[in-house]
């Protein structure tokens, strides 16, 4: 008898699946791995995995749709609709840096996608979407007097995702409470940016 014979199979669902697939998606890439190498790493065959979703590019339209969504959800919330930009901007680059923390192997995966497949294609789409969203909220403080103006808008919200998309790199889950991550982004960012 194997071991794999001599252990009980465990009952995955769609949401443990994609667990197993983003950890293989952010290790071997996208496409680099087959779904003989997602068979391998969740434990089961690859019918079983189609029991589930339809394919590869499914999985990954599920990954960095999950990161996608929590990311646009933030836009909705109260304090990012409602009080002074500069309050809104602070909000949102809280709550990003706070989804990222918390959905770090999701993020991870949808910064990674180039384009290659319809779907990475639509991420980057969405993603691009958010992005302007937030380079709105930036231009109103910057209108209203709350940032300073010698930083182009556009600039300003490159600079700020990309202080918070590098976390991917060296954030490692227990090396640092995520509130002190969060912290440490709003206030190198808008120590930097609020008018004086």
């Amino acid at each position: 008898m194997t071991m794999a014979e001599n252990t009980t199979r465990t009952a995955y669902t769609v949401e443990s699946l994609l667990a197993v697939t983003v950890e293989v998606f952010n290790e071997r890439g996208y496409d680099g791995t087959s779904m003989e190498d997602l068979s391998k790493a969740a434990g089961i065959s690859k019918s079983s995995i189609y029991h589930h979703v339809r394919g590869k590019e499914e999985l990954l339209r599920l990954a960095v749709g999950r990161a996608l969504d929590a990311l646009f959800a933030i836009l909705d919330e109260p304090s990012a609709t409602t009080g002074e930009p500069v309050d809104r901007l602070e909000h949102v680059v809280r709550r990003t840096t706070e989804v990222l923390l918390t959905e770090l192997p999701y993020v991870t995966l949808l910064l990674r996608v180039r384009g290659n497949t319809t779907t990475e294609e639509w991420a980057l789409e969405r993603r691009r979407d958010f992005d302007h969203r937030v380079a709105e909220l930036v231009r109103d403080a910057v209108t209203e007097g709350q940032l300073r103006a010698d930083v182009e808008p556009r600039l300003a919200t490159r600079l700020l995702f990309g202080m918070i998309n590098s976390i991917v790199e060296w954030y490692r889950p227990g090396s640092k409470a995520p509130d002190g991550v969060a912290d440490a982004v709003v206030h190198l960012a808008f120590d930097g940016l609020r008018a004086r």
